[in-house]
């Protein structure tokens, strides 16, 4: 199925904006790492306890919030869960379980007796098994870069697992920033959809290497406009890459809408991720190739 036929974008022609424009995506991105002391771990990685609540009616996170700050839990995160009558309270490793268990079962029901609620959710995670979850998680990314290397190196040339690996890494940091400078958490369930980002757009990227190789093979020899070759293979593609990515993103954008909340931050990193992901195939990978090869040419 073509959508465009015969398509003949000047998208190589524009790489050096598309530099500017990940250069501030990436450097506006590092800057909220920073400002924030990195990525903002939920209880998955960080550890304590985590009490999820769902009321008959709305309630108000003040009216909570002043419940607990009196028993002393003065650093308890307290946020509404999907709906103004769902909360969820997350204490530090710091403060205790039991209490926290007791003050609900007490000290909510008689401060709010004219709205009752059930626990849905309550659990506990030691700050050993979150620290041993990022490291693995960490170790997770750091092997599939260097297995997509080898892979990349080995099917195509150097120069083109160099572009590969620069994409997906411009993928992954931009994913965080945008994470970091809208303040969301970072769980196991984002962990997995960063994995996923980097082979989906691996994928898209290895299209487009594999089109732009037949087309070298193609132009044998005589190749005097390798920007044009390059540009060609990506027009080429641009069907695909845009029936794959907007069938995806339908699937995707769904789920963030109607998926629940559990599933809300990770179908948005999917879909922040489709978007970078589609469009470093395009304006990171394949311009990189470029440039080292008429650099060394």
């Amino acid at each position: 199925m073509q959508i465009f036929k015969n398509a003949n974008f000047q998208f190589i022609s524009k790489r050096k904006t598309g530099y500017i424009v990940s250069s501030i995506l990436i450097i506006a991105s590092i800057i909220s790492l920073i400002i924030h002391g990195g990525p903002k771990y939920n209880i998955d990685f960080t550890g304590g306890s985590l009490v999820h609540l769902k009321f008959e009616k709305p309630v108000a996170i003040e009216d909570v919030r002043a419940l607990l700050s009196k028993s002393g839990f003065t650093d308890a995160e307290i946020k509404h869960f999907g709906s103004p009558t769902e909360v969820s309270i997350r204490i530090g490793v710091s403060q205790t379980r039991d209490s926290l268990s007791y003050l609900i079962e007490s000290g909510i029901h008689q401060a709010m007796p004219d709205n009752p609620f059930e626990e849905r959710r309550n659990e506990i995670v030691g700050p050993k098994i979150g620290k041993e979850l990022i490291v693995d998680a960490l170790l997770a990314i750091f092997w599939s870069m260097i297995l997509i290397l080898i892979y990349v190196m080995w099917r195509f040339e150097f120069k083109f697992s160099v572009g590969a690996i620069a994409a997906l890494l411009h993928d992954i940091i931009i994913t965080l920033g945008i994470f970091s400078i809208f303040d969301i958490e970072i769980s196991s369930p984002i962990i997995a959809a960063v994995l996923t980002i980097v082979g989906y757009s691996l994928n898209d990227t290895i299209v487009v290497f594999d089109r732009i190789r037949e087309n070298l093979k193609a132009a044998s020899k005589n190749i005097s406009d390798i920007s044009g070759i390059v540009n060609n293979s990506i027009n080429q593609t641009l069907s695909r890459t845009i029936i794959t990515s907007g069938t995806t993103l339908m699937v995707v954008i769904v789920l963030f809408f109607f998926g629940g909340e559990v599933l809300k931050t990770f179908a948005l990193a999917l879909i922040i991720g489709i978007g970078i992901g589609t469009y470093s195939s395009i304006f990171v990978a394949s311009p990189i190739v470029i440039d080292w090869r008429t650099k060394k040419a």
